[in-house]
């Protein structure tokens, strides 16, 4: 197994060559790319055997930005009369896996192989379970991805649960509530999904919280904050959805959000105002070092080019700024799959420093 393979966003296949190239360069692991614009993958090929393996246990997936999934592997060609008969004898080569998951491109040809995977699936799995090569009582053993680049050119990897995206192809399966007033509330759900571990949602998206929305209107990302039971200041020049303001959870402040001052600390600030992404980054570094929040998501829209360079710079900005603050924090990113031309980056306050609320 000699090959990564990386699920990404169509069109953004160079940012995320790029950034698996930097990451495996900075642990000293040798490899180039093979990909090709709106393949919506990208293979990272390590001539030294052992290599691939090597980068995917030193590096974390949540370091990733671009890349919504990936797997360790091989590629398999397979006849079209008996596709699983080879993909059962590739898996020899690998682990035990404790569940199958089948996948494909998130291209309009990627789609087209649904028919195919369907097919497949319960036959494979019968298969791979009665040769033993799925356990699904061992839920600490790897997944098995089996991907289909066309019905006859397959890829045959691994990924660890805990380090790797939690659902196949990085995709979640989020149902968009009708309650909401615009679909931009599944941004901010998956980004919660991502950033922060289930198990710590009662505590760090509790009731009673503190928030400000900032360009909130209509407030599909309020909607989420007033869904945990928030008591949220929406901010924006724009009218909100009349069943939010009826909550009786949401002040609305209609002004800039970038001039916006909150009278108090808040838990959460949340920003999806479309602006260039150093000003972004430098409305969240503000906030950040004013201590007027301990927790921030934000958008960062990207320009056409140099997309990889410019969202490095944005998060370097803001790193820059917490240093200078004596401030301690966690600070991620990601391109989420309801991500468009933007990402999404999220900081968590863990020691403030000296800081006095300005």
């Amino acid at each position: 197994m000699q090959e990564l393979l990386l699920h990404c966003r169509p069109g953004f296949e160079a940012e995320a060559a790029a950034e698996i190239q930097t990451l495996a360069a900075e642990r000293g692991i040798n490899g180039y790319v093979i990909t090709r614009d709106g393949a919506a993958v990208v293979r990272f090929v390590c001539p030294e055997t052992g290599d691939a393996e090597r980068l995917m246990r030193r590096l974390d997936f949540r370091q990733l930005i671009f890349a919504r999934q990936w797997a360790l592997g091989s590629w398999l060609d397979v006849p079209a009369e008996d596709r699983i008969s080879p993909i059962i004898s590739a898996c020899a080569a690998g682990p035990i896996a404790s569940q199958l998951w089948l996948e494909t491109a998130d291209t309009n040809d990627g789609k087209a192989l649904a028919a195919l995977t369907k097919k497949l699936e319960r036959p494979l799995h019968t298969a791979l379970t009665k040769t033993r090569f799925v356990r699904p009582k061992n839920t600490e053993a790897p997944r098995l991805h089996v991907f289909f680049e066309s019905g006859q050119r397959l890829f045959v990897g691994w990924s660890w649960a805990d380090n790797a995206a939690a659902w196949p192809m990085g995709i979640p399966r989020l149902k968009f509530p009708r309650e909401a007033p615009s679909r931009s509330t599944l941004k901010l759900e998956e980004a919660w999904h991502h950033f922060i571990p289930r198990d710590e949602w009662d505590s760090r998206l509790a009731p009673g919280m503190t928030a400000v929305d900032l360009g909130a209107a209509p407030g599909g990302w309020t909607w989420q904050l007033v869904n945990r039971h928030m008591k949220v200041t929406a901010v924006d020049n724009g009218p909100m959805a009349r069943s939010l303001m009826d909550s009786g959870q949401v002040e609305h402040v209609q002004t800039d959000g970038y001039l916006f001052k909150p009278a108090r600390p808040v838990q959460w600030m949340v920003c999806d105002i479309v602006d260039k992404p150093a000003r972004s980054s430098a409305l969240l570094a503000r906030w950040l070092t004013r201590g007027w929040c301990r927790e921030a998501i934000i958008n960062f829209k990207l320009p056409m080019k140099q997309r990889y360079r410019e969202v490095m710079q944005c998060l370097e900005h803001v790193e820059d700024a917490l240093d200078a603050a004596n401030i301690r924090a966690h600070i991620a990113c990601k391109q989420l799959y309801t991500d468009r031309e933007e990402v999404t980056c999220h900081v968590q306050i863990l020691h403030a420093g000296s800081y006095k609320v300005q």
